[in-house]
């Protein structure tokens, strides 16, 4: 607020004594001094919550936000960002649709090509195993298994299982779901791939402002529904 926007919410008394040279005078000096930062904020408020315009440090809360926390895997303050912060910025740019598709092969694809930057991901459900789900991962993407984990078990159906294997791997014995301890089994990085806590990871260029295909301009492998859940 501008010192004469505060100076005229004064009473008539002191508005007469905020002359040139005064205390008063300066202490309203002093209030537009200390208002200037936050107005500023807010002026550009609509930036924080925009994808593309936020700071980078905030879009990892607006993953959060828009229920993608998953990517992200545990808070460590030691641990590196789980992704490039432009490939975070996708996910947030397309949180609603990913909301809107979750359970379903088109949700699964979109959310492992926007995290990875990868595209060719198989989804196959074995005739001789109902309610089971393979994810084979191209070649390009093995340095982000335990990301992929995490996001087929988020974004796959709750009666489903799933194993994630590299796209020329045979499928493993190991599934994802409920482990011993209420985690998550599945490949991890005693299975041959770098991740998250698990060494460096071979990242690519930061994706930003990635588009998707349509759900219709995709047709789904093997017999599995499009539909939203």
């Amino acid at each position: 607020m501008r010192r004469a926007a505060i100076e005229r919410l004064l009473p008539a008394a002191y508005q007469r004594a905020a002359g040139p040279g005064s205390v008063l005078a300066a202490l309203l000096d002093v209030m537009e001094a200390l208002h200037a930062p936050d107005e500023a904020l807010l002026a550009e408020v609509d930036a924080l919550f925009a994808p593309y315009r936020t700071p980078d440090g905030f879009a990892g809360y607006l993953t959060r936000w828009v229920a993608m926390d998953h990517v992200l895997g545990p808070p460590r303050p030691d641990a590196p960002p789980a992704l490039p912060v432009g490939r975070l910025r996708d996910l947030v740019a397309h949180g609603a649709l990913l909301a809107r598709w979750r359970g379903t092969p088109y949700g699964m694809r979109t959310a492992l090509e926007l995290a990875t930057g990868v595209t060719g991901f198989v989804l196959d459900e074995p005739v001789d195993r109902p309610f089971h789900l393979v994810v084979r991962v191209p070649p390009e993407a093995a340095g982000l298994l335990t990301v992929v984990t995490r996001i087929v078990e988020a974004e796959k159906p709750a009666a489903v299982t799933a194993e994630v294997v590299l796209a020329d791997d045979p499928p493993a014995d190991a599934e994802i779901g409920p482990g011993p301890s209420g985690g998550v089994s599945g490949p991890g990085p005693s299975g041959g791939a770098s991740g998250v806590g698990g060494g460096p990871v071979p990242y690519g260029p930061a994706v930003g402002r990635a588009t998707v295909p349509a759900p219709g301009s995709v047709p789904p492998p093997g017999p599995s529904s499009e539909e939203p859940s």
